[in-house]
């Protein structure tokens, strides 16, 4: 059953940037204590998550963060040297923190995966935005198809917020 509002984030492992390089962090490491704006997209640098879905949060980070958000965050089935290399890319760097979920663990776990191996993608994050509080989901904004960045835009979960 997919999470939804009020669910406590699962249990995972992601891959995270640090000052020694990529490491691995838990789910309560990245989020007990802390207000997070964590979005997945079904990969770094394809179309719509790189013209529309990234830039959203990008454009409204300093909006996001008045509203007291600790971190912004993406996520997305991809190693940790392509969401570097994307964050740098977008013009993200310092505004948002990336979580790589290389083997789509933390996808599975919070059910909102999708097949893309009829693309050459295998299984990929669906589309989403979500205020995290304290481990605990507030917001949850999922599209229906992965080609849009509507629902799940900051712009929207700014609204829900």
């Amino acid at each position: 059953m997919p999470i939804k509002v009020g669910d406590n984030l699962p249990q995972a492992k992601l891959r995270v940037a640090s000052p020694e390089g990529p490491a691995w962090k838990t789910t309560d490491e990245l989020f007990k204590g802390k207000k997070v704006v964590l979005f997945g997209v079904p990969g770094a640098f394809t179309g719509t998550c790189h013209k529309a879905h990234m830039p959203s949060f990008v454009r409204n980070a300093d909006a996001i963060k008045a509203k007291g958000v600790d971190m912004i965050a993406v996520t997305a089935v991809n190693d940790h040297f392509v969401m570097d290399a994307w964050v740098k890319a977008s013009d993200a760097e310092g505004k948002i923190a990336y979580f790589a979920d290389g083997n789509a663990e933390f996808a599975k776990a919070i059910d909102l995966t999708f097949d893309g191996s009829g693309n050459g993608l295998g299984t990929r994050s669906k589309r989403y935005a979500m205020l995290v509080d304290n481990g605990v989901v507030k917001v949850l904004n999922v599209e229906d198809t992965p080609g849009k960045a509507e629902m799940s835009s900051a712009e929207n979960l700014l609204k829900s917020m």
